[in-house]
């Protein structure tokens, strides 16, 4: 699904695939966005949301998820990019992130967004750049 993808890895939108325990258990206990959410919020995330897995190929383990909520013509938010802690390091994020990118080109989007406290340059080697008025953006909860 992407070109920069590492041999050994796939990466697949089939909901089916998806591991919707071991997405729960890597958000909700070690990703600081999302520590402490319930599964069923998780899993009714899952359900709105376009998901992607990335997968080792040889044993089909699910060892990255990203998710996108859109509605597939004007905007969409990427959100929930993890990746496992003994799969860092070697690339797959940043071709998580470029698939996801590659997938929503067809759609000629006006705009991807996402939030980001620590991963600034993975999301920069795939053309996400900062807002240049940061001022007109407003938002309703937490932030």
């Amino acid at each position: 699904m992407s070109d920069g993808l590492p041999d050994g890895y796939e990466i697949s939108t089939d909901p089916a695939r998806l591991d919707g325990g071991l997405v729960h258990q890597w958000l909700s206990q070690d990703a600081y966005w999302a520590l402490g959410r319930p599964r069923e919020k998780q899993d009714a995330a899952i359900a709105g949301s376009l998901n992607f897995g990335l997968y080792d190929s040889a044993s089909g383990a699910q060892l990255a998820y990203a998710r996108i909520v859109s509605d597939l013509a004007t905007f969409a938010w990427l959100c929930d990019v993890y990746v496992a802690p003994a799969a860092r390091g070697k690339g797959i994020g940043t071709a998580l992130v470029a698939a996801v990118r590659d997938h929503l080109a067809p759609y000629g989007l006006r705009r991807i967004m996402l939030a980001t406290a620590d991963a600034h340059e993975v999301y920069a080697k795939v053309g996400f750049t900062p807002l240049t008025d940061p001022a007109k953006w407003m938002a309703l909860g937490e932030q």
